[in-house]
């Protein structure tokens, strides 16, 4: 008895093969996921666990009652927050923030990027000197805090060689000044910042392709109009980051000031860490540290969810 075989057509052998194609790219995916699940759950949990979880505790304990060694969850609203507003302090703080971040975030974005801009330029040793401007970065803000607290000294450090090349009538009190103290403080926070900065700068320069300068050399620009119009302003996402990072810094500044000078004299390094620090574990006023700490959550949300958004733009980009 003859047997038929069963013809092949082409089209249906395609169609088998581009449905069985599909079919393990939607298994290796599934699998991705599922590992990805797994390696990540642990640290979700962690982060709602140690981060969010403690940041809304933080406003919870700002609402109640628990300004003693004496816990007390008597709920009384916004008191802790009229209670901050009232204080001369927290406004003294705010003046310093905006000295301290002016001064510290423009230091380290415009050194960052000079520095930067120089070790573009493939000079030689620039391995060491790039290891030499980022090594501060690596330096605990105590151990800078310690060494720059001697060199601001009105009699040591710094003033001893001012006095050396003869300037000895130039003899700033640095940040023994009740006012402008806070201007001192920006210097060694931006010598220990400024070498990340400029790595973020010098992977953004290293990032540009070539053929975009020599485009613009072709046309005409120099050194100057090319910077001004090219390479700047495609560095923009490179300088938000860096303000963003900034200004973060500026805000939760604590280690530094603690270390140099505290509150320093008539609070002219006082910043609102320090001013949460010794509310909270000075005088036991829990719910006014707690309040602090919010409101510097809030001022660093006007940083983070902008820079969150623009990522957001780029990645669906």
């Amino acid at each position: 008895m003859a047997t038929s075989n069963p013809v092949s057509v082409p089209g249906e052998r395609t169609r088998f093969a581009a449905g069985s194609t599909t079919r393990k790219k939607k298994t290796l995916f599934r699998g991705d996921m599922l590992i990805a699940m797994v390696v990540l759950t642990p640290s979700i949990i962690a982060v709602a666990l140690f981060i969010y979880t403690f940041i809304g505790w933080t406003f919870y304990i700002s609402t109640v009652k628990w300004n003693s060694v004496i816990i007390d969850y008597t709920f009384v609203g916004l008191k802790n927050w009229q209670r901050l507003l009232n204080d001369d302090r927290f406004y003294t703080d705010l003046r310093n923030l905006v000295y301290y971040g002016v001064g510290f975030m423009t230091q380290c974005i415009v050194f960052g990027f000079l520095i930067a801009a120089l070790l573009d330029q493939k000079i030689k040793g620039e391995t060491f000197f790039r290891t030499l401007v980022i090594f501060p970065f690596a330096v605990s803000g105590i151990v800078t805090g310690v060494a720059w607290r001697w060199l601001l000294q009105p009699t040591t450090g710094i003033n001893l060689l001012f006095a050396k090349i003869g300037l000895a009538n130039f003899h700033p009190v640095w940040i023994s000044d009740p006012n402008y103290g806070m201007w001192a403080v920006t210097i060694p926070a931006a010598w220990q910042f400024t070498g990340y900065v400029m790595a973020l700068y010098l992977a953004g320069l290293r990032g540009i392709p070539q053929e975009v300068r020599e485009a613009a050399a072709i046309d005409g620009a120099g050194t100057y109009t090319i910077y001004r119009y090219v390479i700047i302003p495609l560095l923009m996402p490179v300088t938000f980051t860096a303000i963003v990072l900034t200004g973060m810094n500026s805000i939760r500044v604590f280690d530094l000031v603690s270390a140099m000078s505290g509150s320093g004299p008539a609070l002219a390094t006082d910043t609102l860490a320090f001013f949460m620090f010794q509310t909270t574990f000075g005088a036991y006023r829990y719910s006014l540290g707690a309040a602090i700490g919010a409101f510097m959550m809030i001022l660093s949300a006007f940083l983070v969810v902008p820079y969150l958004r623009s990522m957001k733009q780029e990645v669906e980009q």
